[in-house]
């Protein structure tokens, strides 16, 4: 199946690009300049995964993101916080509609391209702070896009039902290199390793049991997960 791949450049979307070669056809790997203090980050990584893969990829402009939406995430705003990924305090860091957005882009894209498919890497682990990540959305977005498209564009998330340990597992199984992938949220030179999402990616590795390669500024012991809060 002619798909093209959403590629961030952090180990979710990196591993998404290896699973859907693997499985697939990829026609085209696609990244989003949308403000936030990480882009610059990711993106060299998502280009250099598509080249390693012979992948063309492409970098769609939403500038208009960090400009007019509120998100601890996006320049301009306020400090990404510390803790866990799920901490309630990480809703700050959610961009209003985000994957809305780029989904809708992405399928215009894909339909351009003659793509029959378009994957996404969202997880079970984003579920409980990004509304735009839960499967009820992903249903809903994918039959906008079968019916809104001539092609029928179909959605795949196959990591939709694991966790982050288990799509780090399953990176390692294709032999990626997730030196070369970014997580950290404050986008500095090297991952804090105290942020949301430093912590989630060093709880990947340490439950999968695998060898964690990235550089961190700091590795304190692991805070605890708080009790999920309510995803109505």
């Amino acid at each position: 199946m002619k798909t093209v791949v959403l590629i961030s450049g952090g180990m979710d979307s990196v591993t998404l690009l290896h699973h859907v070669a693997e499985r697939h056809q990829p026609v085209a790997a696609l990244s989003f300049r949308y403000g936030s203090k990480h882009n610059d980050k990711e993106i060299p990584f998502a280009e250099l995964h598509a080249k390693r893969l012979g992948v063309e990829h492409h970098v769609i402009e939403l500038g208009f993101i960090a400009r007019h939406f509120a998100s601890d995430l996006l320049h301009g705003a306020g400090e990404v916080p510390d803790g866990h990924y799920t901490d309630e305090s990480m809703k700050k860091t959610v961009v209003p509609f985000r994957n809305a957005i780029m989904l809708a882009a992405a399928c215009g894209f894909a339909e351009s391209i003659q793509a029959e498919a378009l994957a996404i890497a969202a997880h079970s682990g984003d579920h409980s702070i990004y509304p735009d990540c839960r499967e009820p959305f992903m249903e809903a977005m994918g039959e906008a896009m079968r019916q809104g498209t001539y092609a029928g564009i179909e959605l795949l998330r196959p990591f939709v039902h694991m966790d982050k340990a288990a799509i780090a597992t399953r990176g390692d199984k294709l032999g990626v290199d997730f030196a070369q992938s970014w997580s950290c949220y404050k986008g500095g030179d090297k991952h804090c390793g105290t942020c949301g999402t430093c912590v989630e990616r060093r709880e990947a590795f340490m439950l999968a049991g695998l060898k964690d390669p990235t550089d961190y500024l700091a590795a304190p012991p692991l805070p605890t997960a708080p009790v999920f809060f309510s995803q109505d």
